[in-house]
């Protein structure tokens, strides 16, 4: 990793052609002969040059390198390659939280007096951002759910319209996007089709394969797995052309960066370096050396945490399924469940994922003992942790919005959300069982 952009390409086409097991492990950091075989932590915010040349060649974009910790460390440059890699991308870059990593690859795209279409079905965070903060800042937002046809969908899409953003698993609708669709959409008016993919991860769907242009994740989540991290990144799959008329941001010279144009510049990965260049510099959403290094430790096992995680997840969805005291339960690993099909055709066979809703009979007043009664799971507001962890997103997540905004985002009264750790599935179903029985008593 000797910089900002895409570099050692010889050793990243080499990894390409690995399993996902070994790319999780391995990708992104080459060691050197004597050299520390795992990724150091780069605990620095600057970095020496040779001359006053070659700092100018680097802030003027015409050679690669680190200038400054805002922009790039080497530490999480390697982790940023092994995403790229791991989403089959050609770029990216790690920020300090998922939401940022939403809001710098939105920002790259939008200026006031643009227009987002965005399904609904997405989380409260992203629902917020894009409805009020986005709107506060000249840019509006029409929410689509993405179940209606083609034909009233394309009712959303406006002259201005910059961009279609969804989730490859909405949090916490858990509807799965149907690709085919809105990729089609996205192409049809010339956007860029932006796809969270956090509660998928690349181990069991990747949104480049299915029309995707650009991909965020929180990687606070699966990609860490342990809750000991906050980060984001965004991805560039490259496949997109910015010389056409809809971004001149793109093609036209940055005066700041010595009249570079981006589009003639990186080519294919123009998104990626632009929005390192400018705002990951200008909103300063850098994560921490230490974060990654973390995070990237997370990622050496996400193809061992991820099987378990969809294996105790539909164990625990099938439980609950005929429990006498659920109402419902959602999980698009059940054949019941109305996406099913979708996990077949744009998912891997691993499962899908161990996010599971169900609505407890009672509503809040029979959520609250049962939760109090939890003994192996946690009330805690995060996923994709190895431990298990429930939350009622009407009253935390999703509390800022109207209790008619919540149900049009999938998200009734009676919603517990869980996210279905590693643990045994005999442990985490006799956790249920014990709860539910102390919620009847209440």
């Amino acid at each position: 990793m000797t910089g900002n952009h895409i570099e050692n390409t010889s050793s990243i086409v080499d990894q390409a052609s690995w399993g996902i097991g070994t790319q999780c492990v391995q990708a992104g950091f080459v060691p050197e002969v004597g050299g520390p075989r795992t990724l150091p932590i780069y605990q620095t915010a600057s970095y020496k040059f040779e001359d006053v040349d070659q700092v100018g060649r680097l802030f003027s974009l015409q050679e690669a390198g680190f200038k400054y910790i805002r922009t790039g460390n080497p530490t999480f440059a390697a982790f940023e390659q092994k995403l790229a890699l791991l989403e089959g991308g050609v770029g990216a870059v790690s920020t300090s939280s998922g939401q940022a990593a939403v809001l710098l690859a939105v920002a790259n795209l939008v200026k006031a007096g643009d227009h987002i279409v965005s399904a609904k079905t997405v989380y409260g965070g992203s629902y917020v951002l894009f409805g009020t903060r986005m709107k506060n800042l000249g840019v509006e937002t029409t929410f689509i759910d993405p179940e209606d046809s083609i034909e009233e969908l394309r009712k959303a899409f406006r002259p201005n319209t910059k961009l279609l953003f969804g989730e490859t698993i909405g949090n916490p609708a858990l509807n799965i996007l149907d690709f085919e669709k809105l990729a089609g959409l996205a192409h049809e008016f010339d956007v860029p089709f932006v796809v969270d993919n956090t509660l998928a991860t690349p181990f069991l769907c990747k949104p480049f394969q299915h029309g995707a242009d650009i991909v965020v994740h929180s990687t606070t989540k699966y990609i860490g797995g342990q809750a000991t991290s906050l980060g984001g990144v965004v991805i560039d799959g490259g496949s997109y052309n910015w010389d056409n008329g809809k971004f001149p941001d793109f093609v036209e010279p940055d005066r700041l960066y010595a009249n570079t144009s981006y589009w003639n510049r990186f080519g294919n990965a123009a998104f990626i370096n632009k929005a390192k260049a400018q705002y990951l510099r200008d909103f300063g959403v850098t994560p921490s050396p230490f974060n990654a290094f973390l995070l990237n430790l997370g990622l050496e096992t996400l193809h061992l945490r991820m099987p378990r995680h969809c294996g105790n997840a539909l164990a625990l969805a099938e439980y609950l399924e005929k429990h006498p005291q659920v109402n419902w339960v959602v999980y698009p690993g059940l054949k019941t469940h109305k996406s099913f099909e979708r996990i077949k055709k744009y998912f891997n066979n691993s499962g899908a994922s161990g996010v599971l809703t169900f609505g407890l009979k009672g509503g809040i007043d029979a959520i609250r003992p049962f939760i109090k009664a939890l003994k192996i799971a946690s009330l805690v507001v995060h996923v994709g942790d190895a431990r298990t962890m429930v939350l009622h997103p009407a009253s935390s997540t999703h509390a800022q919005l109207s209790p008619e905004e919540r149900l049009a985002a999938g998200i009734p009264e009676d919603m517990i959300r869980v996210s279905v750790g590693i643990e045994d599935a005999d442990d985490i179903i006799r956790d249920f069982e014990q709860a539910l029985q102390a919620a009847r008593q209440e």
